[in-house]
């Protein structure tokens, strides 16, 4: 059991290290250099959300992958052998998918902002730049939208 925790911690490690970053100063390599429109604007309304994982096939996958090296190290002659490496890969898969998705929850803002020619959008972002309701800002309309403060 303790060549388990071998596979397991580091797995988890690395599963939280994939944790997007999604703050308004966030960007990822594919949004670097690219055009987008910019619109002042002004905040209608924000809200306090919670930003969650849709894709915990990582943790699934480690946790299958060491649950059933874990669980193939129980019993005696390869018919438990194998009963406890699916047995392993099963409850790894389940505790792998539920470990990701609390570590990739984060908290965010929903902001409503309505550009100055009068449209309106919601955006969703981190909480690394709090803005106000009534506050001037900037709608960077890209391929990861964003609200900024006015600049």
């Amino acid at each position: 059991m303790k060549k388990c925790a071998y596979f397991v911690i580091p797995a988890m490690l690395m599963a939280a290290a994939c944790a997007p970053r999604i703050g308004s100063n966030d960007y990822s390599y594919s949004g670097v250099r690219q055009a987008s429109n910019a619109f002042p604007c002004t905040v209608v309304s924000v809200r306090a959300v919670n930003v969650s994982s849709n894709d915990n096939s990582a943790g699934t996958l480690l946790g299958g992958i060491a649950g059933g090296v874990a669980g193939s190290t129980i019993g005696h002659g390869s018919s438990s052998h194998t009963l406890g490496a699916i047995g392993g890969a099963a409850a790894g898969m389940l505790i792998g998918n539920l470990a990701q998705d609390s570590m990739m929850q984060q908290n965010g803002y929903e902001y409503i902002v309505r550009t100055d020619n009068g449209q309106t959008f919601s955006v969703t972002q981190g909480t690394d730049t709090l803005l106000s309701a009534g506050q001037r800002c900037m709608f960077i309309n890209g391929a990861e939208s964003r609200v900024v403060p006015y600049y």
